[in-house]
């Protein structure tokens, strides 16, 4: 027998909330192995753009944050060739020299103690978007963690590997988790590196979604408050993770050399048979090389 069916809508959230924070648990998998499997991620989901784009995340100590090493494509990052890099690109740990871009990088975690994962990449759709000068329009369901979450930089301040650049983009950026760069691409920033993950490959599909609509019509507006409601319902902690861990996993069996050893990565209960799977297949492929 059914108990409830009468219950209110805010009722019903906040317990599926509850529920959701207890299944998918803490990650197994250290910083450094979710930003590698981050550039996979992504690489996969049309990110890359030869050596272009940036994808960081704090290190253990204060000032300092793993990134990847010039020279190598998002399909081509390790958790072993990933840079620990202060805030004057100085390298910490491994071989190599950071992509000089970054500087932007640390002006914005400077700016914002929240985050901890940036990701700037200059996708297909993002980056012909930011040729039109028009912000992102979030009008459809999927993409509500975008809602008034991505702001816009309409000027291009040129290369970004000067101080002025990052005191432009962190101050467009402000308090959000996103911004569109006018013929530049798109930059995220998460309090986590699944947060991250997950709004860079969200906001891709915004881009792509927006141009399909623009070509066929006028783009109508989203409820305001509905909006707002979707936004906070898709953007917790446990929904975070629960995407990461389907990308990741899949991201494993494609792409078995991106972590030195091959820890599960986070699953909900339901989700450990599939889990099991794709790391047997890694493994399996790793054995077979």
């Amino acid at each position: 027998m059914a108990t409830t069916l009468n219950d209110a809508k805010d009722v019903l959230i906040d317990r599926a909330h509850r529920r959701m924070a207890g299944e998918f648990t803490a990650s197994t998998l250290t910083v450094r192995q979710k930003t590698a499997l981050t550039c996979r991620i992504l690489s996969d989901a049309g990110h890359d753009s030869g050596l272009a784009g940036q994808i960081t995340a704090r290190g253990e100590e204060p000032g300092t944050y793993w990134t990847q090493r010039l020279g190598l494509g998002f399909d081509e990052i390790t958790e072993d060739n990933l840079l620990l890099v202060d805030e004057d690109l100085n390298v910490l740990s491994g071989s190599g020299m950071p992509n000089p871009a970054n500087r932007f990088h640390s002006w914005i975690y400077r700016a914002r103690p929240d985050v901890n994962c940036i990701v700037h990449t200059h996708p297909l759709h993002v980056a012909a978007l930011s040729m039109l000068e028009v912000p992102l329009e979030v009008s459809q369901m999927d993409l509500t963690p975008l809602y008034d979450d991505c702001a816009f930089l309409a000027e291009w301040p040129g290369v970004p590997v000067g101080n002025e650049e990052g005191e432009i983009i962190s101050a467009a950026l402000g308090d959000k988790r996103a911004i569109l760069l006018a013929h530049h691409g798109q930059l995220v920033a998460g309090g986590t590196v699944e947060e991250a993950c997950h709004l860079a490959v969200l906001i891709e599909r915004a881009a792509r979604l927006q141009l399909l609509a623009m070509s066929a019509g006028t783009i109508k507006p989203l409820p305001p408050g509905l909006a707002a409601e979707a936004h906070d319902w898709t953007s917790s902690d446990a929904r975070n993770r629960a995407n990461f861990a389907y990308h990741a996993r899949r991201a494993l069996v494609r792409h078995p050399d991106c972590l030195t050893a091959q820890p599960s990565p986070p699953t909900s209960a339901a989700a450990t048979s599939t889990a099991t799977t794709a790391t047997t297949t890694a493994e399996a492929t790793q054995q077979g090389a």
